[in-house]
């Protein structure tokens, strides 16, 4: 273990309120008009590495501290130089595509900012910035030489983990603010889409989970699974399974859901489509067909299923007022 460097060794003599303050410092250089301060600041590797080892702030804090870039006040600021923020702009960047990585291990700082902006030779600050990391020694690790990783300047957000196996599908909340993903690990886990934050796995699945649909108040996911046949509806917040709908015999391909949130369609390889009430779990209706369905979806008013099936047809299902059995010669017609 090398030596720390001078701002690590000030900062561990602080007493922790003082920390504290020393790392609300951002705000309080926008709060007062300091911007040229400001830009130092989060251009200076140790108060980067400081801020996001520390228990009561962590990496979305010192993103946050980036994010202030926004705040109406600096737009009022005279003193304001384009070249630095677009450097603040850049590093944060580079810490919200590192984050899964940080996360876990906060030692790879130093790594994932200069494989990811190394090539931003053009800009001093972020160079001052590198220079700087090169010279962490708090623990081993490898210095990339070349910008190895994918830059901040692409337009990748941010990458999560977590999943053990390949990931079928997501679906996103209607207020955009979490992500579900089901996964051949026979789960769901969701993530908070501002951070990419993982917040919770949904486990009940006995095989790969291949479809998700959430209803449109973002309360309640429906995941389809590929070999338990099942459909299972969750709690997103709390990740509780409240129900599990059975009666397919043959994998559950996909799902979707009424508009209204009060009814569950799922496709099976059983060669049918099955209408569900959401908040009873009992089966409404089952339409037939002469192949496996792969794919379905329900128009705006409700009223119509479109399925696609194994041999290349699209299929039309009128869903009103229509009995239990095959209606294929009703209500079908292939494109």
């Amino acid at each position: 273990m090398g030596k720390k460097s001078k701002f690590a060794r000030g900062f561990a003599k602080l007493s922790p309120s003082d920390q504290r303050l020393l790392l609300y410092d951002p705000k309080l250089k926008i709060a007062t008009g300091q911007i040229e301060k400001y830009y130092d600041i989060l251009t200076n590797f140790d108060f980067i590495f400081a801020k996001i080892n520390h228990p009561s702030f962590g990496l979305q804090a010192l993103v946050d501290d980036y994010k202030l870039l926004n705040d109406p006040r600096v737009a009022t600021l005279a003193n304001r130089d384009q070249e630095s923020e677009r450097a603040l702009r850049l590093i944060q960047k580079a810490l919200e595509m590192s984050g899964n990585i940080l996360n876990e291990d906060k030692t790879q700082l130093a790594g994932q900012l200069l494989g990811r902006l190394l090539s931003l030779t053009d800009l001093p600050k972020i160079q001052q910035l590198l220079a700087k990391a090169k010279e962490y020694r708090e623990t081993p690790w490898l210095c990339p030489l070349t910008p190895s990783l994918t830059s901040a300047e692409s337009d990748l957000i941010r990458t999560v983990t977590g999943h053990s196996d390949p990931v079928k599908a997501v679906a996103l909340t209607p207020d955009g603010t979490r992500v579900v993903s089901t996964s051949f690990d026979n789960t769901l886990k969701v993530w908070d889409l501002a951070t990419g934050e993982f917040l919770h796995t949904l486990t009940g699945h006995s095989g790969k989970v291949y479809s998700v649909a959430l209803t449109p108040d973002g309360t309640r996911v429906v995941s389809a699974s590929y070999y338990d046949n099942t459909l299972k509806v969750w709690d997103l917040m709390t990740g509780t399974l409240l129900d599990t709908l059975t009666g397919h015999s043959g994998a559950v391909n996909a799902v979707a859901l009424t508009p209204d949130g009060t009814r569950v369609v799922s496709a099976s390889s059983d060669n049918t489509l099955k209408v569900w009430d959401l908040m009873t779990g009992k089966e409404e209706m089952t339409f037939g067909g002469d192949a496996e369905f792969t794919c379905c979806a329900v128009s705006p008013d409700g009223r119509t299923i479109v399925a696609g099936d194994q041999s290349g047809m699209v299929h039309f299902f009128r869903m009103e007022g229509l009995p239990k059995t095959r209606v294929a010669d009703l209500a079908d017609r292939a494109l």
